[in-house]
This record gives structure tokens, sequence and C-alpha cells, in this order.
């Protein structure tokens, strides 16, 4: 049941100032003064405490979830994100509401020591700053995992490069599985690519792609097909004695598609369909 007589509201509002002086004072003496400095420390104290009283007042102590506690919890997400990325671990960034415990129970012994109901008070401002520290853990897991994501799809990008062989040619070499998402940010690459330079043949080289099964077949004639439709024929290299083994087991048809051993093959190829030729210095064109 939410707590109707609790003096907690009461004492925060009463000592406000003096509680961030000593939370602040608490956390100086332990801080991590190469991650943030003491005047931001001071303004999320000041924040903190004043979203504490006001939620404090709704007669909700039990429950932080309660929709008065949004305020707070909304900034205990930003500060959580910000020392997320500044390079707090999770038991420095709980630790900034653990810590508020001290002085907040200095004032309550003094208040309530004598009238029989501190261990009540102490208990309730116990379990509601437990809450809040552990829900600070929590939005450092869900931060990290955004992170997390933000950098493997960051990575993704970078690890399907569309590269320029020659004016026209265009080569697209692929390292590791490819799976449907990455195929999705390979055929906007590519497309992408072969609309800015207007070239009319992109080799896909698959040597370093480790297996090829019945989906990633699928991916690349669908990366083929819209290569196509873009005005670009394809052709696809480092089609290993194992790989085509597989292709033919597995029935996949590539009929329709070039497909060479190695991305030089595929680039003579290429070099041809252009009308184009290499001849070393002394020969004749």
């Amino acid at each position: 049941m939410p707590k109707t007589n609790s003096r907690v509201p009461e004492i925060i509002g009463k000592y406000e100032a003096e509680l961030v002086q000593e939370w602040l004072r608490e956390q100086l003496a332990g801080s991590r003064g190469d991650l943030i400095k003491e005047g931001e420390l001071r303004e999320q104290c000041k924040e903190f405490v004043a979203l504490f009283r006001a939620a404090a007042t709704s007669n909700t102590l039990d429950d932080v979830d309660a929709p008065a506690w949004e305020p707070l919890r909304d900034m205990l997400t930003s500060l959580t994100r910000s020392r997320t990325q500044q390079g707090f671990a999770p038991s420095e960034i709980a630790t900034f509401v653990f810590s508020f415990k001290q002085p907040l129970f200095t004032r309550l012994r003094k208040e309530v020591g004598q009238d029989g109901t501190l261990f009540d008070e102490i208990w309730a401002a116990t379990k509601l700053l437990d809450k809040l520290g552990l829900f600070t853990t929590e939005v450092f897991q869900r931060s990290r995992e955004e992170v997390i994501n933000r950098q493997q799809e960051e990575m993704l990008e970078l690890s399907t490069p569309v590269v320029k062989l020659w004016d026209g040619i265009l080569a697209l070499p692929m390292i590791g599985t490819l799976d449907s998402a990455r195929t999705q940010v390979v055929m906007e690459t590519l497309l992408q690519k072969i609309v800015e330079t207007g070239s009319e043949i992109a080799i896909i080289d698959i040597t370093g792609v480790p297996t090829v099964d019945t989906l990633v077949a699928q991916h690349l004639i669908k990366t083929v097909t819209a290569a196509r439709l873009m005005g670009a024929d394809c052709i696809i290299s480092g089609i290993r004695p194992q790989i085509a083994q597989t292709i033919v087991h597995l029935g996949v048809d590539l009929k329709d598609i070039i497909t060479k051993a190695s991305l030089a093959d595929a680039f003579a190829l290429a070099l041809r369909r252009l009308g184009l030729k290499v001849v070393r210095p002394h020969e004749k064109a």
C-alpha cells in the first residue's frame, strides 16, 4: 500500500540545500574526477534531490513505476546514458543513487529518532533508493545494447565496401556470413554506387564467404537481380570447388549468372566486355 504519512518529503524539503551539499561531499570523496567535473556533479545532485522531493509528495514511496516518478526516471535515464558514454562502470552509476542514503538517513535520525518511527522511515527510504539504483543498472544495460547494436551496424557498413576497379567496373568483396540484414545493406550500397558511377558491370567476390547454403545463394540472386534492374550486369567471383559442389548439391539455379573462380578472372572478363584489354608495354595493343 502507498505510504500516506512518511516524513521523507517534509525532511527533504526542509533540508534540501544541506542534503545536496552533504551528498556532493560524499560523492567527491570517491568520485571519478577524470570523468566528471564537480560543477556537473553538483547540478546532477540538485536536479535529483528536487525531482525526488516532488515525486515523494505523491505518497507513492513504494512504487517508483508510478507516474509521479516519471520525471526522476527520465533524469536517471539521461544520466545513465551520459555516464555510460563517459566510461563509468554500472556499479559507479548505481552508486550515484545509493550514496544519497547517508545524508538522508542522517537527517531522518535527527528528525524522527525520538518518536519510534525511525525504522519504518529508514526501511522505506532504503527500498526506494535501492530500486532507483537498480533502475540505473537496467538503463545502463539498455544503453550498452544500443551502443553495441549501433557499432554492429557501422561495422556491417564498413565490411561491405564497393570498390571502383575501372571506369564502368565495380567490385564488392564480401567477407563473413551473408544473412538477410547484411544482404539488404549490400544491395543498397551496391545499387547506390551503380547510380553514382554509372557502372555497367559489378563483380561480387565471395572468396571471403566461408559457406554458401540455399539462403546465401538466394541472397546473391536477389542482389544480382536488383543490380540488373539498375542496368548493370553482375559477375560472381570466388567460386571455389567446395562452393561449386555445394551449389550443385543444393540444386540452386545460377545458370543465368556469370561466375568465375577468382576476382582476377572476373576483372579480366569485365574488361573484355567493355572492349578493353590490358597489355604489357612491349606488346602491341
